[in-house]
């Protein structure tokens, strides 16, 4: 068990929460058509199912992209007569800090930018492998010592000569703060890889991820190993928790996914403060929620992910002890009779 937060609560919509229950158990179908149901409510508000209807996807087996895909980035990696072999940018052990040149911003929401570092050769990759994060290292003229901070890059693994990041402002936050103030070609020190969890195709056969806010970032990170190979067949369930629609980060990304693989991938947001015109979930991440979309404890290979601020992790699941260990199970998680293993 990796930790995270948020939650919600049901109604009596039998045939609803029944439908959701049968995805979070089943085995994944390939193609075809699926009910869609997105869930909300709970403890500070109503459950809705989706959009108060039920929503279709009708979607061919994508198969086929994926495999070329595949086979695009293989070529990449192990390189061809027209494709320069790939250097990898960050090795971890003693290879210490790189500094790496901020090559564009774009301003995603009021408090989240994207960040474009340029790597040392244009044919270079980042190095990273699933699911790894990067450190960064920055030293105000008025800092007695350098801050350090962890981020998990939203740009594929095989992406050649850039490294790109969502990184959300924290009023007070001096890494959040000084990256938000940089501006081409002004440069950063990053370390690593670290890793955290290594995944392997199939490893399980369904995965749960909990995320709040840029908790997200180790998330995408996952769903893109997992969807970008054509032998990866795990199945996905997403609960995503922020205060406003604004601050869902990727949200189109993850919209794609449930157009693609309708089967296999099914996401649930819940808002601390929606607007009115909200359809979806209301509230934080709940017991009756987790209950309701995840699959049941006694279910065999699977794997809960979780990844937010600390309030997310003291709800759902205790706090970590360190990237790779969950420590003592606690929260949601355990009333709901996970195990630590899980």
């Amino acid at each position: 068990m990796i930790a995270a937060r948020h939650l919600c609560r049901a109604t009596p919509q039998l045939k609803q929460i029944s439908s959701v229950r049968r995805y979070a158990t089943e085995g994944s179908s390939p193609g075809g058509m699926n009910k869609w149901i997105k869930y909300g409510g709970g403890a500070f508000g109503t459950l809705f199912v989706g959009f108060g209807i039920v929503r279709y996807f009708a979607s061919p087996p994508p198969e086929e992209r994926q495999r070329k895909m595949h086979e695009m980035r293989e070529a990449m990696k192990s390189g061809s007569d027209s494709i320069k072999p790939a250097q990898k940018t960050f090795k971890g052990g003693e290879q210490g800090w790189v500094d790496l040149k901020l090559e564009s911003v774009e301003e995603i929401n009021h408090n989240t930018k994207k960040f474009r570092f340029a790597l040392p050769d244009k044919d270079d990759v980042s190095g990273l492998e699933i699911a790894s994060a990067l450190l960064t290292k920055y030293k105000g003229p008025e800092m007695e010592k350098p801050v350090i901070r962890p981020y998990t890059p939203t740009s594929d693994e095989d992406a050649r000569g850039h490294i790109d990041f969502l990184i959300k402002r924290y009023p007070g936050g001096p890494m959040s703060e000084h990256l938000h103030s940089m501006e081409p070609p002004q440069r950063l020190d990053f370390k690593g890889p670290i890793p955290k969890y290594p995944w392997s195709p199939n490893k399980h056969d369904h995965i749960c991820l909990i995320a709040g806010g840029t908790g997200i970032t180790p998330m995408y990170q996952l769903c893109r190993a997992i969807f970008n190979n054509p032998s990866d067949k795990t199945k996905v369930t997403l609960v995503f928790g922020n205060i406003s629609e604004e601050d869902i980060l990727l949200k189109n990304e993850f919209e794609d996914l449930e157009n693609t693989y309708p089967q296999r991938f099914r996401a649930f947001y819940m808002l601390d403060k929606p607007a009115e015109k909200w359809m979806g979930g209301k509230g934080h991440i709940a017991a009756d929620l987790l209950k309701t979309v995840l699959p049941e404890p006694k279910t065999e290979n699977m794997k809960i992910f979780v990844c937010g601020p600390p309030g997310l992790y003291q709800a759902v699941s205790g706090m970590k002890k360190s990237p790779k260990d969950q420590g003592e199970l606690s929260g949601i998680l355990k009333e709901l009779g996970y195990t630590q293993d899980q």
